[in-house]
């Protein structure tokens, strides 16, 4: 109950939330024109779409106004030279009724938010704010709510140095809390340590029950496929086609999924599996927000298969691809995983006789079921091949103990009674330490391999 208790003060109202009330915002993309910064993989329209798509994921959030105001260094202060800024704000404070300005660049400074929120006169939000907020909107179990409750920690951080030089600007004097020996800033600073410990250690507690559930499905001998893209690219859609789950209702929009489900499917040998659906990804996910939910992504490398999902019809589908795979080498899986990683090409309904050009792409509509049987197919070979589980027939007596110990101990396809001598041949899908088991028990069974 104590614990309880802390951990819902952990997970109180978050200061950092923008009000429950309607947002009117202008989106301003700083558009790199040349230099190491410009990304060739897209354009300042590309980018400023996908800033207008994080958005209208929030409720009563409205895109006033987009502008591109093109810049040479995004990271100077006031982001813009000084006649684009000027223009800038002009078209700024002309905007009516405005509440807010999207600044589309990943991190800015406390002190560029102080300088440009007194040079427009409204809040100044970064990617890194919008897409917390999301999170903040979309995270419904406990261990979503403190990955979002990690990842407001720096920015909590940043916001208390702007304090206190506002502090001490305006006061000057004594930078010492009455008798304490502390400064303003010490003590703040160790209040948000204090509470960063206490989020990583409830986290851990929460990683350690997944770790032994894990273990449970180990024992059951389940192989873990992960679904893993590029945000709104159709992974949930996709994990539905799979399974037939009906409960399962994907959302057309941006980061629908933070926490990792799982469900279970068959494939085409009847063979049943996890399906396990992940957080998804995005350009510029600030560093720090991967690892909140590097607790969620552990779940990745215990898996036996990676399907990377991709929505083949999206205008920056290979930069979005770069991004995932970025992602997942940062994540340090073991090398295996990324080897026999399965290339999806999702949503080929929309473009007329798609081919892939990647060599091993499966070309599929999760919404219409075109290509499933053959993507089945495909993970049924790649994981045969990295749990070691074998198809094969093995001959059995039908007086004695075998049938019962192969419906208990592997996946029985298929049982052909041979009547005339009390015989039967059964298919089975076996992993290969139940297989030592059953030639150990039962030395005298013919085997054939499939």
């Amino acid at each position: 109950e104590e614990d309880e208790a802390a951990l819902e003060e952990l997970l109180g109202p978050s200061p950092l939330a923008p009000g429950p009330g309607a947002q009117r915002v202008a989106i301003v993309h700083p558009a790199v024109k040349w230099g190491p910064q410009k990304s060739p993989l897209t354009t300042a329209e590309l980018q400023i779409a996908e800033a207008v798509a994080l958005v209208d994921t929030l409720q009563n959030w409205t895109v006033l106004d987009q502008i591109i105001i093109p810049t040479k260094n995004p990271n100077k202060k006031f982001v813009f030279g000084k006649g684009n800024f000027q223009v800038l704000t002009e078209k700024i404070k002309k905007l009516p009724r405005m509440t807010a300005v999207f600044l589309n660049v990943e991190r800015i400074s406390s002190l560029t938010k102080k300088e440009l929120e007194g040079a427009w006169g409204v809040e100044v939000f970064d990617r890194y704010t919008v897409v917390l907020h999301i999170f903040r909107c979309n995270a419904r179990t406990k261990e979503a709510k403190l990955q979002v409750a990690l990842a407001e920690i720096p920015l909590l951080r940043s916001n208390l140095k702007n304090e206190v030089s506002q502090r001490d600007q305006q006061r000057g004097g004594s930078r010492y809390i009455m008798g304490s020996g502390e400064t303003f800033l010490e003590t703040q600073n160790r209040v948000l340590k204090e509470r960063e410990l206490k989020i990583r250690n409830a986290l851990e507690k929460l990683r350690r029950k997944r770790a032994l559930l894990r273990t449970q499905r180990r024992k059951c001998e389940f192989p873990m496929v992960s679904v893993m893209g590029y945000t709104n690219c159709g992974k949930t859609t996709l994990i539905k086609a799979l399974t037939g789950e009906a409960g399962l209702q994907p959302r057309d929009q941006l980061f629908a999924t933070l926490d990792i489900t799982a469900h279970a499917g068959y494939l085409p040998s009847q063979m049943a599996v996890i399906y396990v659906d992940t957080i998804g990804f995005l350009t510029d996910l600030p560093h720090n927000l991967v690892e909140s939910f590097s607790a969620t992504l552990e779940e990745v490398a215990y898996s036996d298969l990676i399907v990377h999902v991709r929505d083949i019809t999206h205008p920056e589908t290979i930069l979005q691809k770069a991004t995932v795979l970025s992602v997942l080498r940062n994540l340090n899986l073991p090398s295996h995983l990324l080897d026999s990683m399965v290339e999806v090409h999702n949503k080929v309904d929309l473009i007329e006789r798609y081919k892939p050009t990647e060599e091993n792409a499966v070309a599929i509509s999760a919404l219409h079921g075109h290509g499933l049987e053959e993507l089945k197919q495909e993970i049924e070979k790649k994981i045969l091949t990295a749990t070691g589980k074998k198809i094969l027939t093995v001959s059995i007596n039908l007086e004695g103990p075998q049938l019962s110990w192969l419906h208990k101990e592997a996946t029985v396809q298929d049982v052909e009674v041979m009547p005339e001598d009390g015989t039967a041949r059964v298919k089975v899908i076996i992993g290969s330490s139940a297989f030592g088991r059953y030639k150990n028990l039962f030395p005298n069974s013919k085997i054939f391999m499939s």
